[in-house]
Formats: C-alpha cells, structure tokens, sequence
C-alpha cells in the first residue's frame, strides 16, 4: 500500500455518493506498501478500505482479483468483500484512476512474526488454494520468468549502482533458473503476496488476508515459496529453522505437498527471490520518491537469492516428506 495519488474532499465526496455506506467522516492515507494509493475511510456507515489503482495493476484484471475476494469470502477464508456501487458495479473511478471500496479487517500485521504466526498462514495459505481450485477466472503470472526479463530490461544498465558486480550475478541466474524451472507442478490460484503486512492477527489469531492485486494462476508451491521467502528470514538476514518448519507444518495439515513440489521448493525459492529482488531494484532506481511512497532495499532480497543457490535439498528449509 501507498500514496501516489491525492485526493481532495470534494472529489471523494462525489465519488462516495456511487455507494450505500453513509456519509462522509474522515479519511487518511496509508503510506506502507509499494504498489497503489490506499486510504482508510470513516464514514457513518463504517470503516473501509479505498484503492486507487495505479502502475502494474490494469483495470482488465480488476474483476479477477475483487471477484476472488468474494469468492474466497464465500468458501470461508476470512478476506475483504468488496463493496457494490448502487449501480451494482465494485469499480469506479476517482481521479482518474479505476478505484474500489473494501471492507475494513480488524487486526495487526506482524512486525516480528513467530513460529505460532507462521503455522497459521501455512494453513491459511493451504485453505486458500483448495478454496480457489474452482474460481472461474483465471489469470496469467505477469511477474513469471518472461516478466522477471521485462522489469531486468529496465535497470539492467544500473544494476551495478545498487551492488557491484550485481548486473553479472543476477544474469547468471537467469540464465540457470531457466535452464531448470519446473513445468509440470500442481497449478492453481495463488496469492503471490503473501507478505506479512498482507495479514493481519488478533493476538495469536489470524483474523484476515488482504491485498489481492497480485494473485493470478501459477504452481501452487511457488506461493509455499514466496511465503518461506517473506516469513522465515530474520532481520540478520539468517534463515529461521523453527519458523520455516512450523510454516510448512501448518502448510501440510491442510493440503500435503506433493513429493515433485517439495524437490522443487529450493528452485522456486531461488525464483520467487529473484522475482522480488527485481521488483524493487526497479522501484529503487524508477520509482519517485516522496514520504508516502515506500521503496523497500532489493539487497534484502539478493541476499536471500545467495542463500537459496546453496540449499541441497527442501529439507533445509523444514520440509519432510510426506
């Protein structure tokens, strides 16, 4: 979540009155996260979310992504509902962005996650493949292999500014997680996002999962690999042991990992690494600036890259095999 677009009161006024949710109270926007402008709105009708879409979203995958909220809300994964326009559509826009309203989650993201944080969204994460298998939508990873190459084409000449020596490494890579990238895995809707900050606990319970703007149809394990990614490294950079074993305890208590996909975990790990490690060397280096909009260090991402090209085996990372 971020801010790169402003909006006065009286565009968001005319705006709300497209919905049933009340009058106007105060509105604020939320600075954490990188992707589009959010705000948190009062109105006399209740807290609620408000997203302005910008940069990587387009408007096309809108209805995947608000349409999976509410299906996901009706197979029982506790996740927003977007709200309807009296004229029964959930987009808008506001200016000039395509815009939507959600429903406001009570709950704290982790600062610090535990072992016990990581267990419940291995068994979130589980639950919310198994009650996407039947989603109609579908949509392709825009950020798999050839759209790692589209954000690379764009800082490959300044690579090096971030790290010396970055530009070569990162081109190795490529070249041997194309050499070996799985194409038969178990496939379905994932997140793709699972960040902390994407769910939210009341104490040790998991009480909702947010921001849906990435998910799309890809192997099932990638999102097991994103999560161990974003979960199970501590602020030194070291992987945490306890926290991946408990993530993919959790993980396998609601829907086991096939043998194939757990071979696969150190590979996929090694790319979802790469993926977010490129993502924000583009942020950093073209991204704007400004103090609600929050550029996150691709470092902490090349170290995790380093990290995975050492893994022999899943094992490492907790896995036992079922």
């Amino acid at each position: 979540m971020a801010v790169y677009t402003d909006i006065t009161e009286m565009e968001l006024g005319a705006f709300l009155r497209g919905y049933a949710i009340g009058d106007l109270l105060s509105y604020k926007g939320i600075a954490e996260g990188t992707e589009n402008s959010n705000f948190i709105l009062h109105t006399s009708g209740g807290s609620f979310i408000l997203t302005l879409y910008e940069k990587r979203v387009e408007k096309n995958d809108l209805p995947f992504f608000l349409g999976l909220m509410e299906h996901l809300a009706r197979q029982g994964i506790s996740c927003p509902l977007p709200v309807h326009r009296r004229d029964g559509e959930i987009i808008g826009e506001l200016a000039g962005r395509p815009a939507a309203i959600i429903t406001f989650l009570e709950g704290m993201w982790p600062r610090r996650p535990s072992a016990a944080h990581c267990r419940e969204v291995g068994k979130v994460l589980a639950a919310m493949h198994l009650a996407g298998a039947d989603f109609q939508l579908s949509r392709p990873n825009a950020l798999s292999l050839p759209g790692w190459h589209r954000l690379w084409e764009g800082c490959v000449d300044r690579a090096d500014e971030v790290e010396p020596g970055l530009r070569a490494e990162v081109s190795a890579d490529f070249a041997s997680l194309e050499a070996a990238w799985p194409a038969d895995l178990p496939a379905g809707v994932i997140h793709a996002d699972l960040f902390p900050d994407n769910v939210f606990f009341l104490g040790n319970d998991l009480s909702g999962v947010i921001d849906f703007y990435f998910a799309c149809n890809d192997f099932l394990a990638y999102d097991v690999a994103t999560c161990l990614n974003a979960w199970c490294f501590e602020r030194d950079h070291a992987f945490n042991l306890t926290k991946g074993t408990a993530f993919l305890a959790g993980y396998q208590s609601v829907r086991p990992l096939t043998p194939t996909e757990i071979e696969a975990l150190p590979l996929l790990c090694h790319g979802s690494a790469l993926r977010f490690m490129l993502t924000r060397l583009y942020d950093w280096l073209n991204g704007p600036g400004g103090a609600l909009v929050n550029k996150r260090d691709p470092l902490e991402y090349v170290r995790k890259m380093r990290f995975h090209r050492q893994i022999g085996s899943a094992s490492e990372y907790g896995a036992v095999m079922p």
